[in-house]
This record gives structure tokens, C-alpha cells and sequence, in this order.
């Protein structure tokens, strides 16, 4: 009797080691968050608040932003550079990543503050306005363009000729503010300010400027490169000038201070720093020219 108990204890002890082993091997076919346990490239998974270590997801609203964000025609499948980005962001954090498609900044910045996302990866520029709700995670530069119909009749050469002409650009964006600046010059130079059109995103700017109802469409220098790929007949494209107010601008990610997030995606960017991940992608969309050394967090409050 001992001996048929000792053995149906051991036949219980080899089922129990038997189900543990097919509990870690199972898959989650609607994309559940990656384990953290012995997986060595979520090295930062144990440094995220609590709440993302429940979830398993961190949810990050993104507007139509070539080559950032490339919005399908089903209007939510989303790829592009951003896209990448957070995969291999996901990875290291052991969670996975969602992008929900937003009108534009705006609904970005509210959607985060009212806890509907917990992410959005702009590119947008870092101030210490926004600073004051929002982690930046800085980790590229950029330079300001304007997108130039071929087909258009506002002789436009250089981007002295944009003065007086109907530029459409993001509403709330950083070409926003290069507008301001480059209709300052205008103006002291003698010539008429710069007429702006806001729109909701990036497609909306282009559709604009080709359509006849804006002169020119003002972005990211490497946004512009992306839509050249698309369009090398259509279009042509001018930049913004340092005498111009250009500059170069430091474009970040943004996580509401209140989520305690913002400095764990911090040590996530070193990461993909330190093992190549960051060069390969931005390699991938032709976007070396506007890479930086290393990434920062909150870098305009203390300007």
C-alpha cells in the first residue's frame, strides 16, 4: 500500500512538471506581452510601474506621419519607422506595444492626459512648456522643409520665395513654430508674412499643396525625402535656413509624468543604443542624417 502511494506521488509530481512546462511554452495568438521571466532581452521589464507589468501593453497614439507612421487603408494597421521603433522598444520592456490612429497632435496630447494612451512618439519637439506634463525622451534631430508642387505656379526656387505664399503644416506641430519664425523674417526683410493653413496630419499638407490650396506643405526634412520616394515627379522640396530661424531642433517621444514611465523608456532607448538596434532602423528608413550621439530625457527645462 506504501509503495502504490509513494508511486502515484511521483506520477502527480511528473504531471505537475509536465503542465508548468507547457504553461511557459504556450503561445498567445492575440499578441499577448512577451515574458519577462528569463528572457534576457527584456532587461528592463522589472523597472516598469506596476500597472505596465499588469497590462503587459503600452498604448501609444500616432497620426498619419510618413515615414513614421504609413496608415493602411483599413484606417488602423499601422507601419513605418515608428512602428519598428516600439517593437523593438517592446522587447526590451518584455510588453507589447499598440498604436491607435489620432487626428493629430492635439488628440495626442489629451488622449495621453486623460489615460487613453500612454505614449506618442511625434516626433515631436521638446519644450519645457511640455516638459511641465510630459517626459521627452529625446532620440532625433531634425531640420524644417517645404514640400513644392512641380505643377504649381508660385515660382517658388528657394525657401526666401515661401514669403507671402499659403504654407499648410500640422496644426500645433514644431514646422508650426519654424512658420512663426520664417514669417519673422519675412517681415523684416520687407516682405509679406507667410499665410499658414493647419491641418490634422502630414497626408492632409500634401493633399493641400497639390491640390492648389496651399503653395507649398511644410515638414520634416526627412518626411519630405519619404514623399519625394513617392512622388519624384510631382513634387520638390526647399529648406528652412539658420538666418531663417531654422536651427536644428530636438524632436522626442512623450509619457505623461503621471505614469512614472518616462524614464524606464529612457534606459529602454540606451538600450537599443548600445545594441545597434537604433542605427539599424534608422538606417533602414534614410534617416542617418538625423540621428543623435545618445538619447536624453527632459532636455528644455534647464534652457
Amino acid at each position: 500500500m506504501l509503495k502504490s502511494r509513494r508511486s502515484l506521488l511521483a506520477l502527480s509530481a511528473v504531471v505537475l512538471v509536465a503542465v508548468a512546462g507547457c504553461g511557459g511554452t504556450s503561445g498567445d495568438s492575440s499578441g499577448g506581452a512577451p515574458s519577462a521571466a528569463g528572457d534576457g532581452k527584456a532587461v528592463h521589464h522589472d523597472k516598469l510601474p506596476q500597472q505596465f507589468k499588469d497590462s503587459g501593453v503600452i498604448r501609444f497614439a500616432g497620426d498619419s506621419h510618413p515615414p513614421y507612421r504609413v496608415v493602411g487603408k483599413d484606417g488602423t494597421t499601422v507601419t513605418g519607422l515608428d512602428h519598428d521603433l516600439q517593437e523593438a522598444l517592446g522587447k526590451v520592456l518584455g510588453v507589447r506595444t499598440e498604436i491607435t490612429v489620432v487626428p493629430g497632435l492635439p488628440a495626442a496630447l489629451s488622449g495621453m492626459l486623460s489615460g487613453r494612451y500612454d505614449a506618442f512618439n511625434g516626433p515631436v519637439k521638446d519644450t519645457a512648456e511640455r516638459e511641465k506634463q510630459f517626459d521627452a525622451v529625446v532620440w532625433m534631430v531634425t531640420r524644417t522643409a517645404y514640400l513644392i508642387p512641380k505643377s504649381g505656379s508660385a515660382g517658388i526656387k528657394a525657401s526666401d520665395d515661401l514669403c507671402g505664399k499659403r504654407v499648410a503644416a500640422v496644426s500645433g506641430s514644431i514646422i508650426q513654430d519654424q512658420v512663426v519664425r520664417l514669417t519673422d523674417w519675412c517681415v523684416k526683410k520687407g516682405k509679406q508674412a507667410v499665410q499658414f493653413i493647419g491641418l490634422a496630419d502630414t497626408n492632409g499638407t500634401i493633399l493641400a499643396a497639390k491640390s492648389g490650396r496651399a503653395d507649398a506643405a511644410g515638414m520634416t526634412e526627412s518626411a519630405a525625402i519619404d514623399a519625394l520616394a513617392a512622388a519624384k515627379d510631382d513634387f520638390t522640396y526647399v529648406k528652412q535656413t539658420d538666418e531663417q530661424g531654422a536651427g536644428v531642433d530636438k524632436l522626442a517621444m512623450l509619457v505623461p509624468k503621471s505614469s512614472g514611465l518616462g524614464p524606464v523608456v529612457h534606459e529602454a532607448f540606451q538600450e537599443l543604443f548600445a545594441n545597434g538596434e537604433y542605427d539599424r532602423i534608422m538606417k533602414q528608413y534614410g534617416l542617418e542624417n538625423v540621428k543623435v550621439a545618445k538619447p536624453e530625457i527632459n532636455t528644455a527645462a534647464g534652457q
